[in-house]
């Protein structure tokens, strides 16, 4: 088993005004999270969340603390949502079994000793991708059902935009300190996320992009709503946005993505939005 992390620093937005495209894909672009018989983790310096993917195939995979959080065992100061993106597999806290395939969704609470990471099928294995931010509280591990998701149809195919989002990690769903995870389906013919964009300075986010057909790409929007800048993304790759920039993206087909965000507060609706014709 192996267990990699990478260290990203926070950025003032002056600073990446001057940004050009090497670098901007260094400091918030996450190109690989999926590794066979490996986690690997990204912990970024905003709001400190921790983003990461389990890949279990041969061997099961413990989450273990790693040096920069320097701490006992992983959840030992933080919580942690993991969502099942392929596959069938189980999720072991603390020697209790939570079996989980597409969308299921595990919290895992503040003080957990042991998460273990197992796939049902070395032939079809499950991959998991995962979230986590530093906790005050210890809440319980909870396993969210699909008749506990809070299921929302957003936006029109006139404006591009026709999406299913799926709210996996609330503090209305689930008990929970700081972390907040969902997760968004374009429709066919739709290809806009998040638009018109907003920014919530009291919280940052992640975006991890999948099911994007081979040899397509989503473009993400990020920056200031006066200053944005843009990556080009593939299936599986992850960007890290501050709380000071916009989120958002349009691709060459329709994709699904899963949200984290933490930070100041939980009001999911606590945001300010900019419509497209302010964007510059």
């Amino acid at each position: 088993m192996k267990t990699t992390i990478e260290e990203r620093w926070g950025t003032h937005p002056q600073d990446v005004k001057k940004y050009d495209t090497t670098q901007l894909r260094k400091e918030f672009l996450v190109e690989q999270l999926f590794s066979p018989d490996e986690v690997m983790m990204v912990y970024t310096h905003n709001d400190r969340l921790i983003i990461g993917g389990a890949f279990p195939v041969k061997e099961d995979l413990a989450l273990t603390t790693v040096d920069l959080i320097r701490s006992a065992y992983f959840c030992e100061r933080r919580e942690l949502g993991i969502v099942c993106i392929e596959g069938e597999g189980i999720v072991t806290v603390d020697d209790v079994d939570y079996p989980m395939v597409y969308k299921d969704t595990l919290y895992v609470g503040r003080g957990s000793r042991s998460v273990v990471f197992k796939s049902k099928d070395a032939q079809q294995p499950a991959q998991f991708y995962f979230a986590s931010s530093p906790a005050h509280t210890a809440y319980p591990t909870t396993a969210i059902t699909s008749e506990m998701r809070r299921v929302r149809n957003l936006g029109a195919a006139e404006t591009g935009n026709k999406r299913i989002l799926n709210q996996l990690i609330l503090s209305e769903i689930v008990p929970c300190c700081q972390l907040q995870i969902g997760l968004t389906e374009l429709q066919p013919g739709s290809v806009w996320n998040t638009m018109p964009p907003h920014t919530h300075s009291r919280r940052m986010e992640a975006y991890f992009y999948f099911k994007v057909p081979e040899s397509q790409a989503v473009c993400h929007f990020m920056g200031e709503p006066q200053e944005t800048r843009h990556i080009f993304m593939g299936d599986k790759q992850a960007v890290i946005s501050p709380s000071w920039s916009i989120h958002s993206a349009a691709g060459t087909s329709n994709y699904t993505f899963i949200w984290a965000m933490c930070g100041e507060n939980l009001d999911y609706d606590d945001m300010d939005t900019f419509t497209a014709d302010k964007l510059r």
